[in-house]
């Protein structure tokens, strides 16, 4: 009978951390997935590439996503949850000081911030083209990605309302597309420059159309 090796730990020598191992493998993961979405794109990144990049078997991804979109959207969120963690330590919100204008001018100047970041930049424009030809990639990445953020726009245009600084009768949802529409078509298809004095000037012409009349 063969002698089977044992799994408890040598005397006075501490256990494997596995937690730390398996957060080493989901980081190395999250950049290699990152990594060769914009090196190859899209439709050329696969689950063999990312365990190879990263250095993990294929069933470890496996064991914890379901497909290469999930790898990336999880990967891209924590990429997105870092840059706000550096902005500073205040989780993110949208602030409510009662000048509307300065709330949005605030929060699409972090935007602009984030847009010209090369880290966020790069994998985000890759996912961005394929979500527009990738039906189903692109309904995910509105919801995993953008409608948390939509919907704080929502919640403080609503509370604007009840603050008499917007239009009872305006719609929220399609109000928001005013900021972040344009801003969105610049940075895609590079029409313009994007920087603070366009987002500024974005909500400067936006909320006077919103105003009360």
């Amino acid at each position: 009978m063969a002698v089977q090796k044992s799994t408890q730990p040598a005397p006075g020598k501490p256990a494997p951390d596995s937690t730390r191992r398996s957060e080493k493998s989901r980081r190395a993961i999250y950049d290699a997935a990152l990594a060769l979405v914009v090196e190859v794109g899209y439709p050329k990144t696969t689950i063999e590439g990312i365990a190879a990049r990263a250095g993990v078997g294929k069933q470890t991804i496996y064991r914890w996503w379901s497909s290469k979109a999930d790898v990336l959207m999880e990967a891209f969120l924590d990429l997105a949850e870092q840059s706000v963690e550096e902005a500073g330590p205040a989780p993110y919100t949208f602030p409510d000081t009662g000048d509307l204008a300065a709330d949005v001018k605030g929060v699409l100047r972090a935007t602009v911030d984030q847009m010209n970041d090369p880290r966020f930049d790069v994998p985000s424009r890759a996912l961005a083209a394929e979500g527009v030809v990738n039906e189903q990639l692109g309904r995910e990445l509105v919801a995993k990605l953008m409608q948390p953020s939509l919907d704080l726009y929502i919640t403080r245009l609503r509370a604007a309302q009840d603050a008499g600084q917007v239009r009872p009768e305006i719609d929220p949802r399609i109000a928001l597309e005013l900021f972040i529409s344009p801003l969105a078509q610049r940075w895609l298809q590079h029409t313009g420059p994007i920087s603070h004095a366009y987002t500024d000037t974005l909500v400067d012409y936006a909320i006077h159309g919103l105003a009360p009349r």
